[in-house]
């Protein structure tokens, strides 16, 4: 399971350690990611992501799951996403 966010696309990033001296050694920073159900409300049901904490809050912000999924770029969610989001305006299309 890669450690990328399913909705924001966030992912790895790497650096360096500096220590006092000023030598550098290699490092990763990992994203916050945590394992969370989101409803969405025009579907009635709740889909599981991996997502980080920033994208949780972002999403949030936007108003929920499926505002969210409706003024992202399909480039930057994952497939998953991208499933839920050609449902959410099949059935946008349909009401």
């Amino acid at each position: 399971m890669s450690r990328i966010c399913e909705l924001t696309g966030k992912g790895r990033q790497t650096g360096h350690n500096v220590s006092h001296a000023n030598n550098k050694t290699k490092r990763v920073f990992l994203p916050n990611l945590q394992n969370v159900t989101l409803l969405s409300e025009t579907l009635e049901r709740g889909y599981k992501f991996r997502v980080s904490t920033h994208g949780l809050r972002s999403v949030e912000h936007n108003g929920g799951l499926d505002n969210w999924l409706l003024k992202t770029r399909d480039e930057k969610l994952s497939p998953r996403a991208r499933k839920v989001k050609r449902e959410l305006k099949k059935a946008q299309a349909a009401a």
